[in-house]
């Protein structure tokens, strides 16, 4: 029987979600990142309201970010000592109690900023905590031929939660109302312990026998350093979420300033939001490595040049369709990254490995964060915007130089290059 074009496009591009364990992975990280991303917006749109100050938006942003530099090894360590599933779950009880705390405060009128400082910390850590052990699990839940498409259907709810979770707190916002939006995104976070301890594929990693605890531990950033392709593929990953995705604490400056629309905030984040979910969703059906190749390039091209769409806008409708460009070029960009990486990385050492990776990812969006929302207050949030921009369309012309980024960019090669032992 001839299946319909509509059950054709389904089997081409949701194939990942006929296997049950993905299923609800893919719900869990729906939901806890339409909660943090809610969180962000919420929290950005609170610190700014009660401080009327970017600085405080950057150091309340670093301080959410900033765990992404001191928590991934130990949680991509534990995540290959212990079962995942299960670490998973401790993750969002932990979640839970933070917005408990941050909704009574915000509730009761009494938060002041330095509060939202302490409570993003809190809820930065248990978020670097989530992120290498869901990602190491993934993995282990679909065939290794659907990988990619599993990866990619992962990173566009990882990306186009952003419009979830800003339109989850948007309404609220518009009647000044953080304290309910906050209780929201609490919902959103039992969601997902919900559907992480209905996963009930045991994934663990190894040990080596032999090896020091110390080695043990390291063992990830031995691999990616050594390993002679990943090593420049994690330095242009770092590059391009510290120069082009550091955006958050300059967007509420950049919306107030440019705009003169203090919820303009929340509609640009919608928007990047929902151009990484269609950047990424866009991969889903892609199959050849030569093109995945060549669309990584192009990606990172495109993620250069789009943030320029915001800085030139002289309207919020024209900025919004800037920041949608923006983010379906990043979450493409990031989808494929992520694929590239997983494929390489073994089962026994992906925690520690993906720990390095995340690492390079938030920890250093983190700083870049802070240094952003400081100097947005001196130069302007356009100014900061377009110097990200332009330093990473120079990266990426100098990446082209990179021997094996090259033969990854023109012909989708990378396991030509042999791997450095765990």
């Amino acid at each position: 029987m001839r299946r319909s074009r509509p059950q054709r496009l389904t089997r081409r591009l949701l194939p990942s979600l006929a296997y049950r364990d993905f299923r609800f992975l893919w719900m869990t990280t729906l939901s806890s990142s339409g909660a943090a991303w809610g969180l962000i917006v919420a929290r950005g749109w609170l610190v700014y309201d009660l401080s009327e100050s970017s600085v405080w938006v950057g150091v309340t942003t670093f301080a959410a970010m900033i765990p992404l530099f001191l928590v991934p090894p130990f949680a991509g360590f534990l995540a290959d000592k212990f079962q995942r599933r299960r670490l998973l779950g401790y993750v969002f009880v932990l979640q839970l109690a933070h917005n408990a705390v941050l909704a009574t405060l915000a509730m009761t009128g009494v938060i002041e900023p330095w509060h939202l400082v302490v409570l993003a910390f809190f809820n930065g850590s248990a978020r670097a905590a989530q992120m290498p052990i869901s990602h190491s699990l993934l993995p282990n839940l679909v065939p290794k031929k659907l990988l990619l498409n599993a990866i990619a259907l992962n990173s566009a709810t990882m990306h186009g939660s952003r419009l979830l979770g800003a339109a989850i707190v948007a309404p609220l916002l518009i009647f000044e109302a953080p304290g309910p939006a906050f209780a929201v995104c609490s919902i959103f976070y039992m969601v997902a312990w919900f559907a992480s301890s209905q996963i009930r594929s045991v994934s663990t990693g190894v040990m080596e026998r032999g090896r020091s605890a110390i080695q043990n531990f390291t063992a990830g950033v031995d691999y990616v350093f050594r390993h002679p392709f990943i090593r420049p593929f994690v330095i242009l990953v770092f590059l391009h979420c510290s120069l082009t995705m550091s955006f958050e604490s300059v967007l509420p400056a950049l919306s107030d300033e440019q705009f003169n629309a203090e919820d303009g905030f929340s509609y640009l984040m919608m928007a990047v939001g929902g151009g990484a979910l269609m950047g990424a969703l866009g991969l889903s059906g892609l199959v050849s490595a030569h093109m995945r190749g060549r669309w990584l390039l192009v990606t990172g091209l495109l993620s250069a040049v789009s943030p320029l769409g915001l800085v030139f806008s002289t309207s919020l409708s024209t900025a919004l369709v800037g920041a949608f460009f923006m983010g379906a070029s990043q979450g493409a960009f990031m989808t494929l990254t992520a694929s590239f990486f997983q494929a390489i990385v073994p089962d026994a050492i992906r925690g520690r490995a993906m720990s390095v990776y995340l690492l390079s990812i938030g920890g250093f969006m983190a700083s870049f964060n802070l240094i952003n929302g400081i100097m947005a207050d001196v130069v302007g949030a356009q100014t900061m915007l377009a110097i990200g921009a332009l330093a990473f369309l120079a990266a990426m012309i100098f990446s082209i130089a990179n021997l094996p980024l090259r033969r990854l960019f023109t012909q989708g090669e990378y396991t030509v290059v042999a791997a450095a032992p765990a």
